[in-house]
């Protein structure tokens, strides 16, 4: 299944990344690699995560990681990244 990122998620997560590599290159560059880890185990088993808190929709689900959520939509033909958040309303806002 293929993986599509949308540009909500990859702006906010290159915002995050940037603001971490402020203080640690070397921690910003372990946190995206750590999250792409586990984006890419998404395709085996896509509905072990939990539903997202912030859809009311069984394809849309949640990974955290760190006090971070990514939020995913699952479809036939491919995953969508699309939410990057901490603690907020919605991963929109």
């Amino acid at each position: 299944m293929k993986i599509v990122f949308k540009d909500t998620f990859l702006t906010r997560l290159e915002n995050h990344l940037e603001f971490i590599s402020l203080n640690s290159p070397k921690r910003a560059r372990k946190f995206k690699n750590d999250i792409l880890i586990r984006i890419k185990a998404i395709p085996t088993n896509p509905y072990q995560y939990r539903k997202s808190i912030y859809f009311d929709d069984n394809s849309i689900r949640d990974i955290i990681y760190k006090g971070y959520t990514i939020v995913f939509r699952i479809t036939l033909e491919q995953i969508e990244i699309f939410g990057f958040v901490k603690q907020q309303k919605s991963p929109t806002d």
